[in-house]
């Protein structure tokens, strides 16, 4: 038996949802060649910046070398055009010269300047693809498995993708809730002041086997848009993956603290029959009796129900013990129900011949 006690209880939901990567970066390159090494091994956690493949560098390196001597080209001939306005700047101060031949050799000096402008960016372009041919990891995280081998021929117009690059401590799960059951919790926790959840929400995941990690996430935001297909709002969480246990794409079960109710009823699950249209509960009647006793069920709390109406304090509810009644009119005697790790409740027992919990 379980004694009726109202309370303060914490309602929990627990909602399926997707594992996804914090961060994800596509490694794709960025300039046309041969790949001749792969640099890292598959599967393993990379850094920024750390070199993952190699193309072929000689083509690029040409080009950066002709452009480097395209630049000292430029910078000789805007010498040269500097050098003479300055020799001719003296000659037309004394009117030894037409206005027309210096302002000639002034055009040809800023020609000359903007030559040199122009070999310095092909030079800087020259490099940057240079650059591209060594294919670094843009951020840190687990690589995935090579999308290309050494001796594959790898696009710039198509930006053929070579890796995937994924965060996955901490990682994100995405999970869906009716926003009717959403309005209703954020009424009943606020007293109908339509409270929200916030960065103070605690989550925990639950594996597909059933156990509970240890660590504990953090509800992000609810979603503000309401999908009109199915009626659900997304949830985010964010979890904390020391071990990368939680890979992306993995299903898992959420458990969220979604408010709390004051004057609530905390019973076993296995205490309410749950009916299409009616909870209800057996309750020890006068003489032993039990009886059937209909009941509100706002949400779980753990391995509990929470509820809400239906009973008053110090009723005793049946928890366990169903099959040993002979029949629904026999009373009982009630014997103190004690739950895995937990003390039993203190129930005052009555003559009956059955001993349900």
């Amino acid at each position: 038996m379980v004694t009726v006690a109202p309370a303060s209880a914490a309602v929990e939901t627990e909602l399926p949802g997707r594992v996804e990567a914090s961060r994800t970066a596509q490694v794709r390159a960025r300039v046309t060649g041969i790949v001749q090494k792969r640099l890292f091994r598959e599967g393993s956690e990379v850094k920024a910046g750390q070199v993952l493949f190699q193309i072929d560098p000689a083509p690029y390196q040409a080009a950066a070398d002709s452009a480097r001597a395209g630049l000292a080209r430029a910078e000789a001939v805007a010498a040269q055009a500097s050098a003479q306005v300055t020799r001719l700047r003296p000659l037309r101060e004394a009117n030894a010269i037409s206005d027309q031949d210096f302002v000639n050799a002034q055009a040809a000096q800023a020609t000359a300047q903007a030559d040199v402008a122009a070999a310095q960016a092909a030079l800087r372009t020259a490099q940057l693809n240079l650059g591209y041919a060594t294919v670094t990891a843009p951020i840190s995280g687990r690589i995935g498995r090579a999308l290309v081998s050494e001796g594959a021929l790898v696009s710039q117009a198509e930006a053929t993708q070579m890796a995937l690059i994924q965060q996955i401590d901490p990682v994100y799960i995405n999970a869906t809730q009716a926003v009717a059951d959403v309005n209703r919790l954020r009424q009943r926790a606020t007293g109908g002041g339509g409270g929200r959840a916030g960065n103070s929400t605690p989550v925990r995941v639950l594996m597909d086997d059933g156990s509970l990690l240890a660590q504990q996430g953090r509800l992000l935001f609810s979603d503000l848009t309401v999908d009109p297909g199915s009626g659900q709002v997304t949830l985010r969480t964010e979890m904390p993956n020391p071990g990368g246990l939680l890979l992306p794409g993995l299903y898992v079960r959420t458990r969220i603290t979604q408010g709390r109710i004051e004057g609530a009823v905390l019973l076993p699950q296995q205490a309410v029959t749950r009916g299409g249209q009616t909870d209800t509960v057996l309750v020890v009647g006068e003489g032993g009796v039990p009886a059937v006793r209909p009941v509100t069920i706002a949400g779980a709390s753990g391995t509990n129900w929470v509820i809400t109406s239906g009973l008053k304090a110090g009723e005793q509810v049946i928890a366990e013990g169903f099959q040993k009644m002979m029949r629904p009119d026999a009373p009982v005697r009630p014997v103190p129900f004690t739950a895995a790790g937990a003390a039993p409740p203190a129930v005052a027992p009555a003559p009956a011949p059955a001993t349900p919990r």
